[in-house]
């Protein structure tokens, strides 16, 4: 049995990994990024907390949480996985038995600033960084264009991997 522990603190942000049972991309396609948004806007509606930032890719995401009501991320977590999951199978009975998530995730404590500037470039740049679009500003499934309409970043920002973000792997 694993004697990790996690770090709950309370108004906090925090960075997660979240990646799908081998791998598996179940979120290549439009229908299920959608039954994935669906999810976090149902636990959303019962467990507050704030996306600061996310990326969708087809076997994983990455995403930063500030915690409101309370600091249990971990219930927030299942919580989405479930609903997923039941809405997942749902959708595709002939596949019920399908095992959709890695059963742990990785989740990084938000130190200050500078580590939640850097997170948000990672998080943004992982697309390109994953072969999957040349340019940040043409992956969809990203909070990158809000970033660019709130003047955070420049529209042609990520062409080139960030100086933050050279030697970050958060897989």
């Amino acid at each position: 049995m694993s004697s990790y522990k996690r770090i709950f603190l309370p108004n906090n942000s925090y960075f997660f990994t979240v990646v799908t049972a081998n791998r598996n991309p179940f979120f290549a396609g439009d229908e299920n990024v959608q039954l994935l948004k669906t999810a976090f806007f149902y636990v959303q509606s019962r467990k507050p907390f704030k996306i600061e930032a996310i990326c969708i890719l087809p076997d994983h995401l990455h995403c930063i949480w500030t915690m409101l009501d309370d600091s249990n991320y971990s219930i927030r977590w299942q919580m989405i996985k479930t609903d997923f999951s039941r809405r997942y199978r749902y959708q595709n009975r002939e596949q019920k038995q399908t095992k959709i998530w890695q059963s742990r995730y990785w989740e990084h404590v938000i130190r200050d600033q500078d580590d939640f500037d850097k997170h948000v470039d990672y998080i943004h740049y992982n697309p390109v960084r994953h072969g999957l679009v040349k340019s940040v500003k043409d992956w969809s499934y990203s909070s990158f264009n809000k970033y660019v309409t709130k003047g955070y970043y420049d529209s042609g920002w990520g062409d080139c991997e960030p100086d933050s973000t050279v030697g970050m792997w958060c897989e």
